[in-house]
């Protein structure tokens, strides 16, 4: 596909805001996004932000500055027609291992933090003719992963999330759908690995995990997230796009 400059891209003229954007799969998504032609803003409590886009410094667990940086965005933007609702944080640990504070800061940065971004901008989405949400969710939204009982239950409340809003929203030409990922190469896996007793150990243990073999990189998801926003999957909502490698669905016998 041609780059914004060119004219050829598939999302010309359309305007999209991605959410923890400054890295990983949010990095990875806001420049597909306008290798393909659309206007980017980027939402991020990042100090800064990748070139390019419009830049909006914001932590989406507080309402007052969510609010100010998607209007901001849709002043300078002129509307959006695509957001990417993929600010979140990691936990570790089973059931016990995570007080009540730690519960409630990652739930209202994963969950609640999309609904504040979406409530923000859905005046100007409802304003769009080609409106879509895409969620990040998580393969640990449909599989039981170990030591991830928090990640987990935040994820699975993102893809309930994603079915009700898509249900909510679908009579007004809005759509919605999520990405579930396995465990993909960024910044916040990278950190894990380096707290690991034995990081290569781990590393391969990560990526045995995944029938293909290896991590997920951040340009894959981002190329799923983008297929989603897109016109051309007008008809798609209400769905959940697993990029996984296999982890979801498939069942390998071990090699011997």
């Amino acid at each position: 596909m041609g780059s914004s400059s060119s004219g050829m891209g598939e999302l010309d003229g359309l305007r999209a805001l991605v959410t923890g954007g400054a890295s990983g799969i949010g990095l990875a998504t806001a420049r597909l996004l306008r290798a393909r032609g659309a206007r980017v803003a980027v939402l991020d409590a990042a100090a800064t932000g990748p070139e390019g886009v419009v830049y909006e410094r914001a932590n989406v667990s507080d309402d007052t500055e969510v609010r100010a940086a998607v209007d901001d965005v849709v002043e300078r933007l002129g509307g959006v027609d695509i957001l990417v609702n993929n600010a979140g944080i990691g936990a570790q640990g089973g059931v016990e291992d995570n007080d009540d504070d730690e519960w409630h800061h990652v739930f209202d940065v994963n969950v609640v933090g999309m609904v504040r971004v979406a409530r923000a901008a859905l005046p100007a989405l409802r304003r769009s003719p080609q409106a879509a949400i895409v969620n990040t969710s998580s393969i640990a939204a449909t599989a039981g992963l170990p030591s991830r009982a928090l990640y987990s239950a935040t994820k699975g409340a993102v893809l309930s999330l994603t079915l009700a809003m898509a249900a909510d929203l679908i009579r007004e030409g809005i759509r919605v759908n999520a990405v579930n990922p396995g465990t993909v190469d960024t910044p916040w896996i990278g950190r894990l690995l380096a707290a690991a007793d034995d990081p290569a150990a781990e590393r391969a243990a990560l990526e045995a995990r995944q029938p293909h073999g290896r991590l997920v990189s951040a340009e894959e998801v981002a190329a799923a997230i983008v297929f989603l926003a897109s016109p051309a999957s007008g008809s798609t909502t209400g769905t959940a796009l697993a990029v996984d490698g296999g982890m979801a669905g498939l069942r390998l016998r071990q090699r011997t």
